[in-house]
């Protein structure tokens, strides 16, 4: 039995880690536990249920209205994670500057940075993004196509054939660019870019998937040569999740420069995160 001196001794040492990590005890509350009780208690998916607010309150063709509603209902309603608007600017800035013609997205989840990308690019550009999760991909087909993008749905087991379901064919007053998204593993598809997808180099690289593997597929966009001459490669949650190993490997292999923008979590503004910007010089 703990006396209740001791027990009290440690009460202000509680007190502060409450204070001190609030904004983390939300985070875990909104995007874990309630989450989890709306999926008990509707059967819905999180990312469906995103997905119908969206479609129910944006407007269609308006990719920066479908960005905003989504962020809407991430900080209003629950958590999911996305680039969000302070990480976002960053993003578009970046394109400006770059006016990247051939893009890839290593994490499409619910296709916010899908639309975030596709509307920065330049007329003619395209957009190829990989998405692992069959059910994650069908919610950003509807998010991408509700924003005006064409969206060419190509499966990890059937390369090169359009999804039955009829997505083709830009709109007449669409965006000009063109949105490629493939669903599979990232370790399977890379390897399989060029030659059945049509992605000779990537100008741009943007990943959002598992931290874990930032590295892994940053060797193998090396190892397949899909990095063109100065590509900029940018990954998000490089210091919160964090991503440690992917950061030395880039600042020690000699093949990048390597500069990480601060900014904060998406609807979190006290929890610091960072966008890590790579810039490939070439083989080493």
């Amino acid at each position: 039995m703990v006396s209740p001196a001791i027990a009290l001794a440690f009460v202000p040492f509680l007190v502060t880690l409450l204070i001190r990590y609030r904004h983390y005890l939300l985070l875990l509350y909104r995007a874990v536990l309630l989450r989890w009780l709306r999926q008990r208690l509707s059967g819905v998916p999180p990312e469906q249920r995103a997905c119908q607010y969206v479609l129910a309150h944006a407007v269609p063709g308006d990719p920066r209205h479908v960005l905003r509603t989504f962020d809407r209902w991430c900080c209003r309603r629950e958590h999911l994670s996305s680039v969000g608007p302070c990480k976002g600017r960053i993003v578009e800035r970046l394109l400006r500057e770059r006016a990247p013609r051939a893009v890839l997205e290593l994490g499409t989840y619910c296709g916010y940075g899908s639309v975030l990308l596709a509307q920065g690019l330049p007329p003619g550009g395209r957009l190829y993004t990989v998405e692992m999760d069959p059910g994650h991909a069908a919610v950003a087909e509807k998010l991408i196509r509700l924003a005006g993008f064409d969206e060419n749905t190509v499966s990890a087991g059937s390369a090169g054939r359009k999804n039955p379901s009829g997505v083709g064919g830009r709109q007449a007053d669409g965006p000009a660019a063109q949105v490629e998204l493939i669903v599979g593993p990232s370790e399977e598809v890379i390897p399989r870019l060029k030659e059945q997808h049509g992605l000779l180099k990537a100008e741009f690289v943007f990943m959002d998937h598992w931290k874990r593997c930032y590295l892994r597929d940053l060797r193998l966009l090396e190892a397949h040569d899909l990095l063109a001459e100065g590509a900029t490669v940018l990954a998000d949650n490089v210091i919160f999740p964090g991503a440690p190993r992917f950061l030395q490997y880039a600042k020690t292999c000699g093949k990048y420069r390597c500069k990480v923008h601060r900014a904060s979590l998406e609807c979190f503004r006290a929890i610091p995160d960072g966008v890590a910007e790579l810039t490939y010089a070439g083989p080493r």
